[in-house]
């Protein structure tokens, strides 16, 4: 019986070989796009939120400025003494601030254009209180610019939470508005109780245009603020802005009521003075404690990207070691095959097992062979012609 002869071995493609490599290759890709588009997205985000903190910090220190700003335009208007000393100490903080991250708000060419006026508006003597409203009224303008630049170039105009957007549109915007309008308010109903009978209607189409620029954003930072603590995922929030929020609110209600002309067509300017300070003392509880809750929030924001980044590091190191570690196996098992391909089969083939049954037994007697039965039995003679008779 014939042996079959050895399979020969079946040569791998020089694909063959590839394909398992070009499989690890095209997952490698993906997840390095991947990796990439994270990290330069939590980049961004969190460059916002830096340039964002820096706007949290500069409108911080605008703020001592709008307020003694305002006193100091209700002292002129009233024929007092102009109190220098609160306004030369905020000019000189924001004038620091300024110094430090103007350059990358793109504010130090408005700010020296305040100062500038504010230094002009110190240095100058007294004046008639129709002037003095004018001249502070322009400060004031180029202030409330300021403001608007500050938002502007530090993004937080552009913030992409909502709580974070309402606080930043309150303080930045809509509170310094709502401070400045409410002082020229009282001011004008002090110069409109001096002014003539004839210049009557002119003054009360000035006080109720007024009115509207001082409660409308007072409004709107009630409003703001509801919304920012109902859009809110922090708890400190709401206890922190509610109680300084209904002292405000209770304070423009009152402006409102006493900003009301009469049907003569004349307003209480004592009543109305003292509601407008009553507002201003409020927003100076106010401002602060919004800003602080935006700081945070801003803080919590990037420390929310860095672990993002963190994680986003951790998976696509682990996603390579996987992914090189198969590729090390596979390069390794592709040699072990070159090698066992490369090595000749000279070995003789190795002889049956011991009983196996499609082969012969080995001969081991070289004796002839005897019919059958002839070493068992007996020869027997043959009989003769008479052996029967015997």
């Amino acid at each position: 019986m014939t042996v079959p002869a050895p399979r020969a071995r079946r040569r791998t493609s020089m694909l063959g070989r590839s394909l398992p490599l070009l499989l690890i290759i095209a997952l490698l890709a993906p997840v390095g796009m991947l990796f990439a588009s994270t990290w330069r997205h939590t980049g961004d985000d969190r460059s916002l939120a830096d340039r964002e903190r820096l706007g949290v910090e500069y409108l911080r220190a605008l703020a001592p400025v709008t307020e003694a700003l305002v006193e100091a335009q209700a002292a002129a208007v009233a024929g007092r003494g102009v109190p220098g000393e609160p306004l030369t100490r905020a000019v000189e903080q924001a004038a620091a601030v300024d110094a430090r991250i103007g350059g990358q708000l793109r504010t130090q060419e408005r700010w020296a254009g305040v100062r500038a006026k504010l230094e002009a508006l110190r240095d100058r003597s007294p004046a008639a209180p129709e002037a003095a409203y004018t001249a502070y009224g322009e400060v004031t303008d180029l202030l409330l610019a300021l403001h608007r630049k500050v938002r502007e170039s530090s993004g937080l105009g552009r913030d992409p939470g909502a709580d974070s957007f309402f606080l930043q549109d309150s303080a930045g915007q809509e509170l310094p508005e709502a401070v400045v309008a409410a002082g020229r308010l009282a001011d004008l109903g002090a110069l409109a109780s001096r002014r003539p009978a004839a210049e009557r209607p002119r003054s009360l189409m000035e006080l109720t245009g007024l009115r509207v620029s001082a409660l409308s954003p007072a409004t709107d930072v009630v409003d703001n603020l509801r919304s920012a603590v109902d859009n809110s995922e922090s708890t400190d929030l709401g206890a922190n802005v509610l109680t300084p929020l209904d002292a405000y609110q209770r304070s423009v209600e009152a402006l409102a009521l006493y900003s009301t002309p009469s049907p003569a067509g004349t307003v209480d300017h004592g009543q109305l003075a003292a509601a407008a300070l009553n507002s201003r003392n409020a927003a100076r509880q106010l401002q602060p404690v919004i800003l602080g809750e935006l700081d945070t929030l801003l803080t919590e924001r990037i420390d929310r990207l860095a672990r993002d980044r963190w994680l986003a590091v951790g998976a696509g190191t682990v996603a390579a070691l996987v992914l090189a570690w198969l590729a090390g196996l596979l390069i390794a098992s592709d040699r072990r095959a070159r090698r066992r391909a490369a090595t000749p089969d000279t070995a003789s083939p190795a002889a049956p097992p011991p009983g196996d049954p499609w082969q012969p037994p080995a001969a081991t007697d070289t004796r002839p062979l005897q019919p059958v039965g002839a070493a068992h039995e007996p020869v027997v003679e043959q009989w003769g012609p008479f052996d029967a008779a015997r």
